[in-house]
């Protein structure tokens, strides 16, 4: 059935207009950014298995020139368009972190790690570096790993924290498990690093990690 077919508030558009775009799925949204499908699969037909081939939203749109425009129904175009948007998305979000402006709202810092860090296929370990006012200097990601873990390195951190003049730090690192679950070696480090940095008056406000659907606070679970 074609979409034009369909009941006015089952069609993507018309819902989004009636109601809002986050009470479309992510079919839903694809299939209004796709517009069209090909011979033999409509539109919606076609988003959903875009979907289901690549894992869901994140890893369609983190897939590369190849994957995509291999893709039945993805071409040049298509293609252009799908990283165009995801890089609006990811300076939109950025926009409110940028260099100078106040660390103060937890899940705003949530969902800038979140753009930043969601969807890498490796472990990656990153600082934001804050003044005494808890504005931001800098972000950094510092140390990279397999999809096992980083080795983080305490004496590097607190030499960049130094380089940076940072008064404070919030630490992010993503699990590529999707899992938002601090596990001992977490733990651990975060204990190591909150003793080297604090030899330097450099306190540690807080340890994200980013999982798939979640982002744990360190400090609002009270392990800090």
């Amino acid at each position: 059935m074609a979409l034009v077919d369909w009941p006015t508030l089952e069609r993507p558009r018309e819902k989004l207009v009636a109601l809002g775009p986050s009470a479309l799925s992510d079919a839903e949204l694809l299939a209004i950014f796709l517009r069209t499908g090909v011979k033999g699969m409509p539109v919606m037909e076609l988003a959903r298995k875009l979907l289901i081939d690549f894992g869901g939203l994140s890893g369609l749109l983190r897939a590369d020139y190849q994957q995509l425009t291999g893709t039945v129904g993805v071409g040049l175009a298509k293609y252009v368009q799908l990283k165009a948007a995801l890089e609006l998305t990811e300076r939109y979000l950025q926009s409110g972190l940028q260099r100078g402006a106040v660390i103060s709202d937890p899940n705003a810092t949530r969902q800038y790690l979140k753009t930043r860090m969601k969807g890498y296929e490796r472990e990656v370990f990153a600082c934001m570096y804050l003044d005494n006012q808890h504005r931001l200097i800098r972000y950094e990601e510092l140390f990279f790993g397999t999809i096992d873990g980083a080795t983080v390195h305490p004496r590097e951190v607190v030499k960049r924290a130094l380089e940076n003049n940072a008064a404070a730090v919030i630490f992010a690192h993503n699990h590529p498990s999707g899992i938002a679950e601090p596990s001992q070696a977490d733990r651990r480090i975060t204990e190591r690093l909150k003793a080297a940095l604090a030899m330097i008056d450099v306190r540690v406000l807080d340890h994200f990690i980013v999982g798939d659907e979640s982002v744990l606070s360190f400090a609002e679970r009270g392990i800090l």
